[in-house]
């Protein structure tokens, strides 16, 4: 038997917002907030509630970079690979995040939903190179032991949020 989407997250997100495509970036940036990715069911059901094709609300989720239609870890972890980070060895803290978490390149977010390990070209925090952030929150000069000291804190996190 199929599950059905639960639309009352997205009718309170959508109710915060005028009805028109002037609003979309915002909408669709709230539904990312909670889901942690833009689930596909919400495009019918939000191009229809602001009155513009679904094809149109798809092709600004897929223009932006932000924006995710894979589901993403509750704690999303962006480890930076801008020159100034890779020159401080921003790769052996990415290898040592993926191993950590049982991740490949391939596989960013491992199956319990809980982590996500993205590479970005730049997070602009060169003077603390090497950088990694969570859930936007910078964590300056980095090492591979205190990334695997930061995964300890966040799973002993998740274990007191259960």
């Amino acid at each position: 038997m199929k599950q059905t989407f639960d639309f009352s997250i997205v009718d309170g997100i959508l109710a915060n917002y005028p009805k028109e495509e002037s609003s979309t970036i915002a909408i669709l940036q709230d539904i990312q907030e909670h889901y942690h990715y833009l689930p596909r069911e919400v495009f019918p059901y939000v191009a229809k509630a602001i009155g513009i094709g679904e094809a149109r609300l798809y092709g600004v989720a897929t223009f932006y970079e932000n924006f995710s239609l894979e589901p993403k870890g509750k704690f999303v972890i962006r480890c930076c690979d801008g020159t100034a980070c890779h020159v401080r060895g921003s790769i052996p803290i990415l290898e040592r995040l993926r191993s950590d978490l049982g991740l490949t390149g391939k596989q960013t977010t491992t199956a319990d939903l809980n982590f996500t390990v993205e590479t970005v070209s730049c997070l602009g925090a060169c003077g603390l190179a090497p950088v990694i952030t969570v859930n936007g929150v910078v964590y300056p000069a980095m090492t591979p032991d205190k990334a695997t000291e930061l995964l300890k804190e966040l799973k002993e996190q998740l274990k007191q949020e259960a």
